[in-house]
């Protein structure tokens, strides 16, 4: 051992002072000595230390309930206070904290209680066996059945020869193209290339960001028609949790897999071969890049650049929705990405439409106590909308903001919501139950009414006139506005 940590030494330094050391404090001495030999060990028990010294560790007796016990002692970086004594440990903490303000103190609990004190007394890190093995324990289990599930879709896949159709939702954003991109490149390596991944969508990708996303990665995707259908032997939904909800497959439809990180609701998938469905994740992009870890596969710089952005884009830059797994998952891809590819992606040219979008839904908004709602009209690109809902939610005084307009084949509504009071996911789904599809979200969301009997209607604006007040006064009423007045911000 360094002669700096020799007891009796005030005045020199030790990275690390251990006070109690049985089981579980000589288990982190032969941790720490793969790091260095500058350790000193106190105990109050005489054989231990004994042992210790015979074992060449530095180790004196020290009582550390007395208020002694840190005297003439080197000054440490780091203090471990270990003992299975409550009492001990919580008057070491003390005398510790007291003695050596800028040392780090990592203390272990007996229990519940005696964590709280630990924490009260001022140690840095409390450590509570019991919790930190059931932690570990989790850990490992989620870590067995991420492995578990990747390995069965690759054999799944691997059974498998002819085409893969995989179908993302309805107006792909980057998550939902990503994943699918993630699938194809998993379906080629498990079947040795016998397997044919086709991308189908249906919708626009009008939002600039995604086509930019589209266009820079060369993403080949193709328009799902009824003759694409037919060829492909096999169905696989990504970003969508059942078929006929945001994408163009009938409600009947058969599809084999199901990859999703929105909740269910009551789609039955019992028929589904493989699903996996994780509400608890940030982005579909992040259960996909899980796969691609678990199976140790090589991936692709398009396919890298694809998932993070998709992870990027659908936690809104990691502020939404994000989890410490998402964040590995980034970490993860950020190496295998094209830097210049991404910084294209994020700064696109703004559409003309865009703008005129944008300028409606400033010039048309009405604010009722911190709800705003605004009617962008008749417009082409429906990502426009989205956008005009990010950026009016930015308005001083406003809470939530719900944006609205029409197609050729849809009215629709975005809403975005920082009022902690009300999820506008739900408020949503309540207001279009029965007329369309809705949901999201407690701070984002969408809606859709089909225009099935209105379709060929050439007047759209006054089409959305007639259509659109009982829909606003269900809103009002779910969230409590009946009776509150209008004002302009």
């Amino acid at each position: 051992m360094a002669d700096a940590a020799q007891p009796g030494s005030p005045g020199k330094i030790v990275k690390y002072l251990i006070c109690g050391c049985g089981s579980t404090g000589y288990n982190v001495v032969e941790e720490l000595l793969k790091e260095t030999d500058s350790i000193l060990i106190l105990d109050r028990d005489e054989k231990r230390v004994e042992d210790l010294r015979d074992q060449k560790y530095d180790a004196i007796v020290r009582d550390m309930q007395e208020p002694n016990a840190f005297d003439d002692l080197p000054v440490p970086e780091v203090i471990f206070v270990l003992s299975n004594d409550k009492d001990a440990n919580l008057s070491a903490v003390r005398t510790a904290k007291a003695k050596y303000p800028p040392a780090h103190v990592i203390a272990r609990a007996t229990d519940p209680v005696g964590k709280d004190m630990l924490e009260s007394a001022g140690a840095d890190v409390v450590l509570y066996p019991q919790e930190v093995i059931a932690k570990t324990a989790v850990h490992h289990i989620r870590r067995l059945s991420a492995s578990r599930i990747a390995r069965r879709l690759s054999a799944l896949l691997g059974s498998w020869e002819g085409t893969l159709g995989i179908v993302t939702h309805t107006n792909p954003d980057p998550d939902s193209v990503s994943s699918a991109m993630a699938l194809a490149a998993i379906a080629h390596d498990a079947s040795g290339g016998r397997l044919v991944s086709r991308i189908l969508y249906d919708g626009n990708i009008g939002h600039q960001e995604n086509r930019a996303f589209v266009n820079l990665l060369d993403i080949k995707m193709e328009k799902i028609s009824p003759e694409i259908l037919a060829a492909c032997e096999h169905l696989a939904l990504v970003d969508s949790t059942a078929p006929g909800s945001n994408n163009a497959l009938g409600k009947d439809a058969r599809v084999n897999i199901i990859i999703d990180h929105h909740k269910n609701g009551t789609h039955d998938t019992t028929k589904v071969e493989f699903v996996d469905i994780r509400p608890g994740m940030g982005a579909t992009a992040s259960i996909m890049t899980q796969y691609l870890q678990e199976l140790d596969l090589p991936v692709d710089t398009k396919v890298a650049t694809a998932l993070l952005y998709g992870i990027r884009a659908d936690t809104r830059d990691f502020r939404r929705n994000i989890t410490p797994q998402d964040l590995n998952y980034a970490a993860f891809l950020l190496p295998l990405t094209d830097r210049d590819i991404l910084d294209k992606i994020m700064s696109p040219s703004v559409s003309q439409e865009t703008l005129d979008v944008l300028g409606n839904a400033i010039r048309s908004r009405e604010v009722v106590s911190g709800y705003l709602f605004t009617n962008v009209g008749y417009l082409r690109n429906r990502d426009a909308v989205p956008q005009a809902a990010d950026t009016l939610i930015n308005l001083e005084g406003v809470n939530t903001a719900i944006v609205y307009g029409i197609t050729d084949t849809n009215i629709i509504f975005s809403a975005r919501n920082r009022d902690i009071r009300i999820h506008i996911g739900k408020v949503l789904e309540e207001a279009f139950a029965g007329i369309g599809e809705a949901g999201g979200h407690a701070t984002m969301a969408a809606a859709a009414i089909p225009l099935t009997y209105f379709s060929m209607v050439k007047e759209k604006e006054e089409l959305l006139d007639l259509i659109i007040e009982p829909i606003l006064k269900k809103i009002r009423r779910i969230v409590g506005l009946e009776n509150e007045a209008k004002h302009e911000v």
